[in-house]
């Protein structure tokens, strides 16, 4: 996911899809701490898809003000 789709997305969209990586990110954690994660890379690409929806969230609201 790329910053352009993102910004394409509605905010209940982009709030939808953050709570869905976190669940996500949960579930890797998880899986990392008893040695069950295959894919180590998913982690990070998780946790930077988090912050790019956040920030765009932010500049959101911010321009919607």
């Amino acid at each position: 996911m790329n910053a352009s789709e993102v910004r394409t997305k509605t905010a209940d969209e982009l709030k939808q899809e953050l709570v869905d990586l976190k669940k996500e990110q949960f579930n890797l954690r998880f899986q990392r701490a008893t040695q069950q994660l295959e894919n180590t890379a998913r982690v990070r690409q998780v946790r930077r898809d988090i912050a790019r929806i956040k920030t765009i969230l932010r500049e959101k609201s911010v321009a919607g003000q």
